[in-house]
């Protein structure tokens, strides 16, 4: 009898690692956007487009993504993940939903690693590398794809599939500087709510044309996507679209 009990036991427990995964997912809280100040509602206005069409951002010349991302939810309460090594790199950052989570300076470690200790449901983890310890637009590699945590709280790759549509609110910026990615501002960049669009999403919007997923903004929450526009009038003429976003 004693022998059956332990034997149930044992069961139990490894039941109990089974299933503990799923509820550590769940259980983690939802995440939220960074900027906690009141955000103004933002009623379209209509508005219209400058009557040129935003090519295609580049990212060619940049050092490469890091690849080999591996991690997950951990015992700890923490997701920590590994990554590969770019050849060329001095530094990388990784973020959280457009929001910076590490900086970690290459000096020859034998594993670069993140950890990101108050972990969200649905965070967006991304990773560049630097081609020198600084943030200078110059030196910032490609991101990644994003990646977030599956139903075994392993991360696995993610991306909103090609031919998405978005029914958003679509407005416009004109900022002359660098983006929260560390891009220079312009045409063919957009602002999104990172918790729901990854940065290096490519968009096209109806009247503007392509743009690139790489900056945020405090107002940017939701369903409303920011345009990047040259200073002058074109910003303000955009206004307040409603329309129709399709991923490509």
């Amino acid at each position: 009898m004693p022998r059956f009990r332990v034997i149930s036991l044992a069961l139990l427990s490894f039941g109990a690692l089974l299933v503990a995964p799923a509820q550590a997912h769940a259980a983690l809280p939802v995440c939220q956007h960074f900027y906690t100040g009141t955000i103004p509602d933002r009623p379209v206005s209509g508005g219209h487009g400058n009557g040129t069409t935003a090519p295609a951002y580049s990212v060619a010349g940049r050092l490469p993504a890091p690849t080999g991302i591996n991690g997950g939810l951990g015992t700890d309460g923490k997701v920590t993940f590994t990554f590969n090594r770019v050849t060329g790199a001095k530094a990388y950052r990784a973020f959280k939903n457009g929001q910076a989570l590490q900086w970690i300076s290459d000096w020859g470690q034998t594993t670069l690693t993140v950890t990101d200790s108050s972990p969200c449901q649905g965070a967006h983890y991304q990773v560049y590398a630097m081609s020198a310890e600084d943030t200078a637009a110059s030196s910032i590699g490609q991101i990644t794809t994003s990646f977030r945590l599956n139903a075994s709280n392993q991360l696995a790759a993610y991306t909103l599939p090609v031919g998405t549509t978005l029914n958003y609110r679509v407005s416009a910026y004109n900022d002359v500087a660098q983006t929260a990615l560390g891009y220079n501002a312009g045409t063919g960049i957009c602002a999104v709510d990172a918790r729901n669009i990854p940065w290096g999403t490519r968009l096209w919007v109806p009247g503007y044309g392509h743009c690139y997923a790489a900056d945020i903004g405090s107002w940017i929450k939701d369903d409303i996507v920011d345009v990047w526009f040259p200073p002058g009038s074109a910003a303000d003429n955009w206004g307040i679209q409603r329309l129709t976003l399709t991923v490509e």
